[in-house]
C-alpha cells in the first residue's frame, strides 16, 4: 500500500532536512503518526506527478538531437601538411591499418555502457518504498544501491519523480541521507533544468552541511544562474573564493546568469575578473557575449578585444561560436559585414576575397627572442649535458662556426628511416641529392654508429653524402635535436630543416606561452617534411606554409582560422577552415 502525497514539492523537499540533520528523528519503526509528521515527501505510485520544468509532465529517457553541422569539404587527394588539423589522427589509423592493429567498429547491436550506468534495470516511473526494498535485493553491490542507482538515473536523464520516490526509500530506510546520494540527485536537477528542485536541495545542503565542496557549489552557479535568483549564483562564487580559484567554468556560469537577465555591466566585470586570475575563458563564453552583442549595442570595443585575446593567444574558435562571431559582425548596424567559410591556399591567399594573408615569417625582434630563449633553455639549458658532453658541445659550435650559414639542417638518422623500402644510407643519399641540385649549403647530422660499414649503412653511400653536405656525427648515446636547433637558428632566418621530428620536448622547455607561440610559428614556417619517396624517383618535401594561421585583420576584413565539428587537432596542428569577413566599401 503506498504512502500519502504532499503535492507541493517545495515544501515536501524542505521536510528533507529534519532527516539529514537529525538522523534519529526519523527510524523504521516508529509510531505511525511521528512518520506522517516527519515524511512528507514519499511516492505512492497512483498519484501523478509534475516536473517545475515549464510546468509539464517529465517525460522519461528524453534525448536531445544535436545540431548537424556545415559537412566538411573533400580532403584533398595530395599527402595532409603535418601541422594541418586531423593530419596526426589519421596518420595514427593508417599506422594502425599497416600493422594489423585497426579496431573493430562495435555492430549496431553491441550496447555501449555510460559512466555510472548500472547492469539492474531503470524503473520507468516512481516506486513506493517497498517496490525499492524489492529493486535492491537484486543489486549485487547493496552498499552503494542507492548512489548507483541514482547515477543510472542521471545518465538516462530520467523522470526526477523518480530519484524523489528513490530519496524517500532511503529516508525511511536509512534515517538520513549523504551527501554523496544529495550531490547525485542536484546533478540529475541541474542537468534538466528543474529548477524549483534546485532551490529546495540547495536550502537543505546550506542548512545541514556546515561546508559545501566545489562540485557542490559549481552546481549550485549553474543552477541558479538559469533562473530569477541568479544574483545569488554570484554569492556562490564569492564563497568558492575563499577556498580556491573559481574555474573558468564557474566563471561562465556566472557570465551567462548575467547576460541571460540583461546585466551586461556584471558580465563583463566578471569576464574581466576571470582574465585578472589568469584564467582561459571557455568556448561557450565567448559565444554567449557575442550572442548578447547581437541584440544589445555597445559592447563592440568589448567584443573586439576578444577577437585580440584569440590572436594573442593563438587560440581557434570552435564551430558553434565561429557562427556566432559572424553573425554579431553582420549585425552590426550600418557596417556591411558579410562573412564566407573559406579555405587559404599554401601561398597565404584566401579563396573567397583573395586577400594575402600574414606572413608565417618571424620579425627580427621576434626571431631574436627566440635565438635567445632556445640558446638558454635547450642549448645551454641545466640538462644538455644528460644530451651530450661538454667537449662535443665546444667541437660543435665551432664546427658550425666555420662552416655556417646553412641553408637546410637534416636530422639524418630520423630521415634516413623514412622508408622501409631502401636502406636508411640510400634514403638519406636521395634526400641530399635532391637539395644540393637546388644549390643548397647543407648540413647533415648524425651519430658516429652511421659510419659503421652495415647492410643499412653503406659505406660508398655515406662517402658521397659527405661530399654533398656538411656533416656533423656525434656520439651514439647524444641526443642531435638541440644541435638541430642550435644550427638552424644560428644561421639566421632563411634556414630551414629536415626532420620528421615536431620538437615538442623541447617547446615545452620554453619559459611561457608566448615565447612556445613563437617556436612553433617558426617551427612551421622553416621544417620540411618528406610527403613521397620511391627508391629510384625523385624525392617530393611537403610545401612549407606562407601565411601564419592566427586571427588576423586589416581593417576591411578579417580573418579568423577556426576548428571544425569532428575534426580532431592535436595541439601541434593548425585548422584549415576560416571564416572570412569582408566590409563593403
Amino acid at each position: 500500500m503506498g504512502s500519502p502525497v504532499v503535492s507541493n514539492s517545495r515544501t515536501c523537499m524542505k521536510h528533507l532536512c529534519t532527516w539529514v540533520v537529525n538522523p534519529l528523528y526519523f527510524r523504521p519503526g516508529l509510531p505511525q503518526h511521528n512518520i506522517m509528521l516527519a515524511v512528507r515527501f514519499i511516492i505512492n505510485p497512483h498519484t501523478q506527478f509534475y516536473s517545475t520544468e515549464g510546468g509539464k509532465q517529465a517525460q522519461l529517457h528524453s534525448r536531445v538531437t544535436k545540431e548537424k553541422g556545415f559537412t566538411p569539404r573533400t580532403r584533398p587527394a595530395f599527402p595532409s601538411p603535418v601541422f594541418a588539423a586531423g593530419t596526426a589522427k589519421k596518420t595514427a589509423e593508417f599506422m594502425k591499418k599497416k600493422a594489423g592493429m585497426a579496431t573493430e567498429e562495435p555492430s549496431n547491436n553491441t550496447p555501449v555502457r555510460s559512466r555510472g550506468s548500472l547492469k539492474v534495470a531503470l524503473p520507468d516511473h516512481p516506486l513506493t518504498t517497498s517496490e525499492w526494498a524489492k529493486f535492491k535485493e537484486g543489486s549485487s553491490k547493496p552498499e552503494r544501491f542507492e548512489v548507483q542507482m541514482m547515477e543510472g538515473l542521471l545518465a538516462a536523464n530520467a523522470d526526477v519523480n523518480i530519484a524523489k520516490s528513490l530519496l524517500a526509500y532511503v529516508v525511511q530506510d536509512k534515517g538520513t541521507l549523504s551527501y554523496e546520494l544529495l550531490l547525485r540527485y542536484l546533478t540529475l536537477c541541474v542537468t534538466a533544468g528543474h529548477h524549483s528542485e534546485v532551490f529546495d536541495t540547495y536550502d537543505i545542503m546550506r542548512t545541514c552541511f556546515k561546508t559545501l565542496d566545489t562540485g557542490a557549489s559549481a552546481l549550485f552557479i549553474k543552477g541558479f544562474s538559469q533562473t530569477e535568483r541568479w544574483r545569488e549564483a554570484l554569492a556562490v562564487l564569492e564563497g568558492m573564493k575563499k577556498a580556491l580559484l573559481p574555474s573558468p567554468r564557474n566563471y561562465g556560469d556566472a557570465i551567462a546568469g548575467a547576460v541571460l537577465h540583461g546585466d551586461i555591466e556584471t558580465s563583463w566585470k566578471l569576464y574581466d575578473e576571470l582574465l585578472e586570475q589568469g584564467l582561459v575563458p571557455n568556448q561557450d563564453t565567448w559565444q554567449c557575449l557575442f550572442q548578447s552583442g547581437i541584440t544589445q549595442r555597445g559592447q563592440e570595443d568589448k567584443l573586439f578585444s576578444v577577437l585580440s585575446y584569440l590572436r594573442d593567444n593563438q587560440i581557434y574558435p570552435e564551430e558553434p561560436l565561429i557562427k556566432t562571431i559572424k553573425a554579431w559582425f553582420e549585425s552590426l548596424p550600418d557596417q556591411k559585414w558579410s562573412g564566407k567559410f573559406s579555405f587559404v591556399a599554401l601561398s597565404g591567399e584566401c579563396k573567397n576575397c583573395k586577400a594575402s594573408l600574414e606572413s608565417i615569417q618571424l620579425t627580427e625582434e621576434e626571431y631574436a627572442h627566440l635565438k635567445d630563449e632556445v640558446m638558454k633553455k635547450v642549448i645551454e639549458g641545466s640538462d644538455i649535458f644528460n644530451k651530450t658532453t661538454p667537449e662535443e658541445l665546444k667541437s660543435f659550435k665551432s664546427f658550425v662556426k666555420q662552416r655556417s650559414p646553412f641553408d637546410i639542417v637534416i636530422d639524418g638518422l630520423n630521415v634516413a628511416n623514412a622508408t622501409p623500402k631502401a636502406t636508411h644510407s640510400e634514403t638519406l643519399l636521395a634526400v641530399v641529392s635532391e637539395l644540393e641540385q637546388q644549390g643548397l649549403n647543407i648540413l647533415v647530422l648524425g651519430r658516429k654508429h652511421m659510419l659503421q660499414p652495415t647492410r643499412n649503412w653503406d659505406r660508398q653511400n655515406m662517402n658521397k653524402i659527405k661530399q654533398k653536405a656538411h656533416c656533423f656525427f656525434a656520439e651514439n648515446i647524444s641526443e642531435d635535436d638541440p644541435f638541430l636547433l642550435y644550427a638552424a637558428l644560428h644561421s639566421g632566418v632563411h634556414c630551414n630543416f629536415l626532420s620528421r621530428d615536431l620538437m615538442r620536448d623541447h617547446k615545452a622547455c620554453l619559459p611561457d606561452s608566448a615565447t612556445r607561440r613563437l617556436f612553433f610559428k617558426w617551427q612551421r614556417g622553416h621544417q620540411l617534411v618528406i610527403s613521397h619517396y620511391v627508391p629510384g624517383k625523385r624525392v617530393r618535401f611537403q610545401r612549407i606554409s606562407a601565411y601564419d594561421t592566427i586571427v588576423q585583420t586589416s581593417g576591411s576584413s578579417w580573418h579568423i582560422p577556426y576548428d571544425e565539428n569532428g575534426r580532431d587537432r592535436a595541439t601541434y596542428e593548425v585548422p584549415q577552415k576560416w571564416l572570412c569577413l569582408t566590409q563593403e566599401q
